[in-house]
């Protein structure tokens, strides 16, 4: 893989992302791809989907986790369900979780993610100590699977992200980081983030967010890119400076044009992978 490989986030059945069948149509060489259903998972389907991929020339760099009860209507419906923090859900879902490790190795990928949740941010809280055993064994369990467990941006300050993975302990932890989700949670200035934890970043979302929200405008809507208050060329210049060479993974999710919106990110990154790398 060429570095910084554009790709998009994909699912198998759409909904989250776009489908395979636009993954194939827009010519990308790297996807991100979100963990199918449990029926989907079975050693023939996931065969299949190896299969796929490979004869599309696809590679699929993180498998994320997510779950159908996972809400995002509000932030504080985030706080409630999302991720493996709420208590009354935990160790459902970290079954899951493992189990999903265990489909992306089968999937012949090296890497998983997922939104963890809001993480207490006091680290005497016996629920932060809690946190950060259930993502030890998530880790240990992929460190079996020679995978790294990717925690993606947003829901906690870059300084809260960093207490965090140092307290976790664990070497295959990294950053999947989105600098839009930054900006949605009002975590901080994504760039001024990416400084802090950019030695762990081991994947990206080139998704882009504004501050100032349109009436009527969910909270949770992210822009075009290069339309958003992130500076997607700041954002490229600075994982350059930090050595990053993984795939640009390209999230869009609440378009009225996913499909335009993708093809112009596309075009916009590939001028400014050029511009930004000399090449």
């Amino acid at each position: 893989m060429k570095k910084w490989a554009t790709g998009i986030f994909t699912s198998i059945r759409g909904g989250l992302g776009a489908g395979l069948d636009s993954v194939r149509s827009l010519g990308v060489s790297t996807v991100q791809l979100h963990a199918p259903a449990a029926n989907y998972r079975t050693p023939e389907r996931t065969a299949q989907m190896k299969d796929q991929f490979k004869q599309a020339g696809i590679e699929v760099t993180v498998v994320f986790a997510g779950f159908e009860d996972d809400e995002y209507t509000t932030v504080e419906r985030v706080v409630q369900t999302v991720g493996l923090v709420p208590k009354d859900r935990r160790e459902r879902r970290l079954k899951e979780v493992l189990e999903i490790s265990d489909f992306a190795r089968n999937l012949g990928v090296e890497a998983i993610g997922m939104h963890l949740g809001f993480v207490p941010p006091d680290d005497q809280d016996p629920e932060f100590r809690a946190v950060v055993e259930v993502t030890r064994k998530v880790c240990d369990h992929c460190a079996g699977n020679r995978q790294n467990f990717h925690l993606e941006t947003g829901q906690e300050t870059a300084q809260g992200l960093l207490h965090f993975i140092e307290a976790v302990g664990r070497p295959n932890l990294a950053v999947n980081f989105d600098p839009a989700n930054m900006i949605l949670y009002g975590a901080g200035n994504p760039l001024q983030a990416l400084d802090l934890v950019g030695k762990y970043v081991k994947s990206v979302h080139c998704k882009d967010a504004s501050y100032t929200r349109k009436p009527g405008q969910p909270w949770y809507e992210d822009a075009p890119l290069g339309q958003g208050d992130v500076g997607i060329e700041a954002f490229l210049r600075k994982l350059n400076a930090l050595g990053y060479e993984g795939a640009l993974t390209i999230e869009r999710e609440y378009s009225p044009d996913q499909a335009g919106d993708l093809k112009a990110a596309l075009s916009l990154l590939e001028s400014l992978r050029a511009k930004v790398l000399g090449a």
